[in-house]
């Protein structure tokens, strides 16, 4: 029974497939479809042909115009150097003081120094003398200026340990107090211990240089006294100082050589002296015994 049925659904599907292949035909369908079909491989064909064409003759050029220098045949392989336009940068060899930097500065490129170490330790010598002459009990830290600090950037970290100690952990404002007693707010960051916002117009009015010495002197819990120690100003003092002491020296020089040769004059003197007194002294016990 099985059998039978699937025959007779077969038989169906084959007579169906034939009565709409007949109505194509007789509608003319299938010619339509071979013609289109036709057309579209033609095209095929002859867009491959003419692409062929121009790579063929595109490597040509190539040849011809790039010179050769290998003996071997060249194979016909296209290339985009043409289609392609790539303007690389040209390199430029990057200095302290270049454009790029510049355009980061707040202040003038004339304004920005450059200090040398020597500069550095003898500013932070003064800052040093300077607080143990204010003889304060208030927990302070010294801190040196360098470019990112006053030129630009404007980010100020402060030591760890002393924000661990005397600062909140969390971000509040603080206020730095100059030595005329200008306030000025800045906003101090607990996670990462140093200032930010306020601190670049506190340095911009200051007009800090690289090298500065600051003493910050924490006289309330949010609040900074700031004294600044100028780096140009203690070299020119010490070179001031050393200049007045070599003067001093040159000047003590010829009184220690005068005295010296007084000195040296008295001495065969008082010799003679002593060699006369004995030989005085002699005479007298030899007649003594006679």
């Amino acid at each position: 029974m099985a059998n039978d049925k699937t025959n007779s659904y077969e038989e169906v599907r084959r007579q169906r497939v034939l009565d709409n292949k007949k109505r194509f035909e007789d509608l003319g369908i299938l010619n339509i479809s071979k013609n289109l079909s036709d057309i579209s491989k033609s095209e095929k064909k002859s867009d491959y042909k003419t692409e062929l064409r121009r790579v063929r003759q595109k490597a040509n050029d190539v040849y011809m115009s790039e010179p050769r220098r290998s003996a071997r045949a060249r194979n016909p392989v296209p290339t985009y150097r043409d289609e392609i336009d790539i303007e690389l940068p040209s390199l430029r060899k990057r200095s302290k003081f270049s454009s790029s930097w510049a355009s980061y500065l707040a202040r003038p490129l004339e304004e920005v120094k450059v200090a040398s170490y020597e500069e550095k330790v003898q500013a932070l010598k003064c800052a040093e003398k300077l607080h143990s002459n204010l003889q304060s009990d208030n927990p302070f830290f010294i801190k040196t200026m360098v470019r990112s600090h006053v030129y630009s950037c404007f980010w100020l970290g402060l030591p760890t340990r002393f924000c661990r100690d005397h600062l909140p952990k969390s971000t509040v404002d603080v206020l730095l107090v100059d030595e005329e007693g200008i306030e000025y707010e800045a906003l101090f960051i607990g996670k990462r211990t140093g200032l930010s916002g306020g601190w670049r117009g506190f340095a911009l009015d200051h007009k800090l240089d690289d090298g500065d010495a600051l003493v910050f002197e924490l006289v309330k819990p949010t609040k900074f006294k700031v004294y600044i120690v100028r780096a140009s100003q203690c070299s020119s003092e010490v070179d001031k100082s050393g200049a007045e002491k070599g003067e001093s020296e040159a000047e003590e020089t010829p009184k220690s050589e005068t005295k010296n040769r007084k000195n040296k004059s008295e001495v065969p003197t008082i010799a003679k002296e002593e060699v006369s007194v004995v030989v005085a002294s002699a005479t007298r016990r030899s007649s003594r015994r006679k």
